[in-house]
This record gives C-alpha cells, structure tokens and sequence, in this order.
C-alpha cells in the first residue's frame, strides 16, 4: 500500500470518509458489517478516481464518543474494514478513531496496510464535551515501537470541539508537538466541524514549525484560496450529499479547486 506523501506542485489533498455508526456504538442499529464495508468501499472509490491524494476512514457517526474507543467491537469492525479499503484502493489510507484513540488507530493501520493516522489530541490536553482529553504521543510511538512499523502521524493542535488546558501559544504548541512528541505533520481547523480556521491562525504555526501543515476543516472550493500556504486539505463535511454519501460532482469540484493552486 502506498505510503502518504506532501505533493511539492500543489497542496495535497486528503478525502474523508465519514462511516455508519459501527458496532459497539451507542447509535449502531445493527447494521451489516458487510453493508458498512460496501458503503466504505464505493465512498472511497470516488475520491480514488477523482483524484484525491489520500483518503481518512472516520468513525464520524459514532458520536456520543468516548475519549478513548474501549469497545473491542468497534476497533475489530474498523480494522476489517479498512483491510477491505486498503485492497481496493490506489492511493494511501488513513485512519481517525475518534475521539482520540491513536494507539489504537496505529494498531489498525499497521494490521491492516494503512498508512497514516490524525489524532485530535496527539501532544495537548484539552477540554470537551467527552471530557479532559489527555495526550496520547508516547502510547503511539509505543504502538509503533511493539509492532516494528512506521505509521506517519496528522497531529492536530488547538483542534476543533475542544479548548486547550494550557495557556500555550500555538506555536510553542505546534513546536512542541513536532519537536518533542514527534508528529510528522500538524492540522489546524476550525471551531466546529464544517467551520474554516482564522487563515492568520494557519499562518502562524506555518511560520513556526519545518514540518507540513494542512488544514482539517471547513475547505470548499469557495474559501481554498485564503488558504493557499497549507501544504494539505483534509475534506470531509463539503462532500457530502444530505444521505452522507460522497457526492461526485463535489469531489471534482474540489480536486479542480486544489489543481488551481499549482505552484510554480
């Protein structure tokens, strides 16, 4: 499976996923697994042959969260259907266990043929509405450490639904999040899901860090150009049609808006 890589042409740009609420969840219905792996499998296509650079499966549905996913089901459930992702896609996949279950996230996508992770709360404590959040940096370099693999690793900072329990700047805390808890890459969003960050915000943890920055929410192709600096977009919210499904029109839509940023 094809490991994620930052284009050096134009912004990369990462599609999500967003699954049916999973076993183990408060509101899964009872769904078959095998229906969730076939809508997975068809959602992820669409970004495949739209071109997309990466795609993220997210437990998005499974809200109310935990702070940490304990229920074997729902890691079991993920791990067989990013398995089934990953055979049928040409591009890198992720994965986001939410609500910051990296440990185990690493642990699926080392299984699984996965490449990469985001954790909402990878190097910073914060607040919100599952609780105190606490870091969980040292958990997945273990992960990594046990099972002899490389996982590349999306670290937000300042994340969205949440307030940090600190009065760091962001910049010493995007420092701090690549120096010392080892993220490969930082993402910044918004307040809320579907919300843009403050453009000025993205500028400043560009300017303190040497690592690549990409943005993880609110992106459509009417905003991208205020921010034009990232080095990626996550896209999850503007796909969608009203059923959660991944709308093609859209998705083209916003792999022609990314292709207008080439740079020279």
């Amino acid at each position: 499976m094809p490991t994620l890589k930052f284009r050096d042409d134009r912004p990369t740009l990462i599609g999500v996923v967003h699954l049916p609420p999973l076993p183990g969840s408060i509101r899964y219905g009872g769904l078959d697994i095998s229906t969730i792996i076939d809508f997975a499998v068809r959602n992820a296509r669409v970004l495949d042959e739209t071109g997309f650079d990466a795609i993220i499966l997210e437990n998005f549905n499974d809200y109310p969260f935990r702070v940490r996913v304990k229920e074997t089901e729902t890691i079991a459930s993920m791990a067989i259907i990013a398995r089934e992702v990953v055979r049928t896609m040409t591009i890198p996949v992720g994965i986001n266990l939410l609500r910051n279950s990296g440990p185990e996230a690493v642990a699926i996508a080392a299984v699984t043929g996965a490449s990469f992770i985001r954790s909402n709360a990878y190097c910073e404590s914060i607040v919100s509405a599952e609780g105190i959040i606490e870091p969980v940096s040292r958990e997945v370099l273990e992960v990594m450490t046990r099972l002899n693999t490389k996982v590349t690793v999306l670290a937000d900072i300042f994340v969205k639904h949440a307030s940090p329990l600190h009065r760091m700047t962001v910049e010493d805390v995007a420092k701090d999040c690549v120096e010392r808890a080892l993220a490969d890459a930082l993402v910044v969003t918004g307040p809320r899901t579907g919300e843009p960050p403050d453009p000025l915000l993205l500028r400043r943890v560009i300017k303190s860090v040497n690592t690549k920055v990409l943005v993880g929410s609110g992106i459509n192709p009417n905003n991208i150009n205020d921010y034009r600096e990232a080095h990626g977009f996550i896209v999850g919210t503007y796909l969608k049609d009203e059923e959660g499904q991944i709308d093609l029109a859209k998705a083209r839509n916003i792999v022609n808006a990314v292709k207008a940023l080439a740079r020279p």
